[in-house]
């Protein structure tokens, strides 16, 4: 682990603008296709890359596959294909904006379920922190003024299932590496993905192959500058910079698909990145009184 944290808030941020870009070509793919296929093509190239780059590292594939928590680790890897294909479908139903203003609440609703899960404990001021997340989530989703439909709940159940995916990506490294947890994220999950998205199948045209070509680099590089971050700075220090992407995301969506972005919108995601910021913030600050006393 590194301590330079400079370099790794720029990664950081580098890595936030390559996932928003992977959201804007996402969104375009799956409002023309199939989003069960968009995203089993997604996996079958993040699955090459993984096999690729834990096959260099120390041991190979026999040390990266072998996990006594196998059961957990391929439920895990499910979830997150689950997590995607839901948080793709909000990108088409309700737009890059608000899907990304909800999904910013998943760091709240990881504090809130790392205690049953963990059995971390979880303070007041925390959990007030995570009561105003939820003011925030409300502001965006203004339930009871007309505007509100059921549709709007599926940021808010892929936050739910990111986090839980968060939770038990903490669980599993208690027992093992994180390239053990890499590689059945990618491999089983692409097994999960195509399970799920070869009954979809649709031809696509040599233009949108092109871009589906793109998304997978940006999968990849994505991954790849992530894994770099970490690398060279703590994950507290750097954490707070992934909001980023919510500010990317936004710009691209306004100036690519017109989208608006509402003022309670904004409003609500201002609450929920200041509780979000505020949970990382006494996280750090308990992991560091822990460390000292």
């Amino acid at each position: 682990m590194g301590n330079n944290t400079s370099l790794g808030i720029a990664l950081m941020i580098a890595t936030t603008a390559v996932f928003a870009s992977q959201d804007v070509i996402s969104r375009y793919l799956a409002a023309e296709y199939n989003v069960y296929m968009v995203v089993m093509i997604r996996y079958w190239f993040f699955a090459a890359f993984v096999i690729a780059l834990v096959a260099r590292k120390p041991g190979g594939l026999r040390f990266a596959m072998a996990s006594r928590q196998w059961a957990l680790q391929s439920f895990r890897a499910v979830l997150l294909v689950v997590e995607i294909m839901v948080t793709v479908v909000g990108f088409v139903v309700l737009g890059l904006v608000e899907t990304h203003a909800v999904f910013a609440s998943y760091p709240l609703i990881i504090a809130a379920l790392s205690g049953p899960v963990l059995g971390e404990r979880v303070g007041w001021r925390r959990w007030a922190a995570i009561g105003v997340g939820l003011v925030g989530i409300l502001i965006i989703l203004r339930p009871g003024l007309g505007v509100f439909s059921p549709a709007a709940l599926i940021p808010l159940l892929a936050a739910g299932m990111f986090a839980l995916y968060g939770l038990l990506t903490r669980l599993v490294a208690r027992k093992d590496s994180a390239m053990t947890s890499f590689f059945w994220t990618g491999t089983v999950g692409a097994i999960a993905a195509t399970v799920i998205g070869i009954w979809f199948w649709q031809p696509m045209t040599a233009y949108d192959w092109g871009w589906m070509a793109v998304l997978c680099v940006t999968g990849v590089s994505g991954h790849y500058l992530l894994i770099r971050t970490y690398e060279v700075a703590e994950a507290s220090a750097v954490q707070p910079f992934a909001y980023f992407q919510l500010i990317f995301v936004s710009i691209l969506a306004v100036t690519i698909f017109g989208e608006v972005i509402e003022t309670p919108v904004v409003l609500g995601a201002g609450v929920i990145v200041a509780a979000g910021l505020f949970t990382f913030w006494r996280e750090r600050a308990a992991t560091s009184g822990a460390a000292s006393g």
